[in-house]
């Protein structure tokens, strides 16, 4: 069977559209549509049920695509570890993360991964979208919380707690709030519900308390973070991240919201990775750093 015309096919199914495909392999639509024609035609089957809103897979497409996605992560795989295997200290190493922590913890100390390694190159891939690191969307994964894939290596980093915060400025000639209950006679900031989750939880200030209104709701910590600071109201925000910003004080000590663990993650054919294991040093040698400047949550 033609690899080139699985392969196609592999990224129409993905996509769910031809034109979507097309742009991920640099095809023209006529192109990828001759593909497909050209596979199902030596098949005998029909591998797509098409209608206004894009492609379906029929019953012998699903089984097909089982098949084209087995090859996909066994060429991940093989790629992995022929790269693993010649590697050194340098080269390219792809790292995904929240857009908060990546901004504003990550991004700042990479100064001293450069100096420790620097042949090193990293391609910092911001997102609150879960990546698929067993697909190679990525190398690592600095994660919010653990992954279901049993095919994943993962390491806890820090425990981390969700709390209440607001500065002097918003807090002047107003009582701060103690409880959640509280939160009703406040501006509230915090994270968007609609938005992609990067943490579990993220609900907790609203459960069972219809009267707390947010004024402002953010898709991503960073602009959370950043209306906080600016005395907009009171956020629920990460205790690492509140802990950069000095002008934000803790507040609600009756109400201490959940607390997690970021992870860092990778596929088991990088276990011999150089690179994974320079990453993965520095950011425990930087985590241990940031736990004796800003020690547990004592709440």
């Amino acid at each position: 069977m033609d690899w080139d015309k699985l392969r196609v096919f592999h990224a129409v199914a993905a996509a769910g559209s031809l034109t979507q495909a097309g742009e991920k392999l640099h095809l023209s639509q006529s192109a990828v549509s001759r593909q497909i024609r050209d596979l199902e035609d030596s098949l005998g089957a029909t591998l797509f049920h098409r209608h206004a809103r894009g492609l379906l897979l029929t019953q012998e497409g699903e089984a097909l695509y089982e098949s084209t996605q087995n090859i996909s992560a066994d060429l991940a795989r093989a790629r992995a570890r022929i790269r693993a295997a010649r590697e050194e200290s340098g080269g390219e190493l792809a790292v995904s993360t929240t857009v908060g922590f990546g901004s504003l913890w990550l991004a700042p100390r990479l100064g001293r991964l450069r100096e420790a390694a620097p042949a090193l190159t990293l391609d910092l891939r911001l997102s609150d979208e879960v990546v698929d690191l067993a697909m190679r969307e990525a190398d690592v994964g600095v994660r919010m919380r653990p992954s279901p894939q049993s095919d994943l290596i993962q390491k806890p980093l820090l425990s981390v707690r969700l709390r209440l915060y607001a500065t002097e400025g918003y807090l002047n000639g107003r009582p701060a709030p103690r409880t959640l209950d509280d939160l009703a006679d406040h501006d509230v900031l915090t994270y968007s519900r609609n938005a992609a989750q990067p943490l579990e939880n993220l609900d907790w200030i609203f459960r069972g308390r219809r009267r707390i209104r947010p004024v402002l709701t953010v898709n991503n910590h960073l602009g959370l973070l950043q209306a906080a600071r600016e005395g907009v109201g009171v956020a629920a925000l990460p205790d690492y991240l509140a802990a950069l910003a000095p002008e934000l004080i803790p507040v609600g000590e009756e109400a201490p919201g959940p607390k997690y663990e970021i992870y860092l993650a990778w596929p088991q054919e990088l276990r011999g990775s150089h690179r994974v294991a320079l990453f993965r040093d520095f950011l425990l040698e930087e985590l241990a750093a940031h736990r004796k400047t800003y020690p547990p949550d004592p709440f």
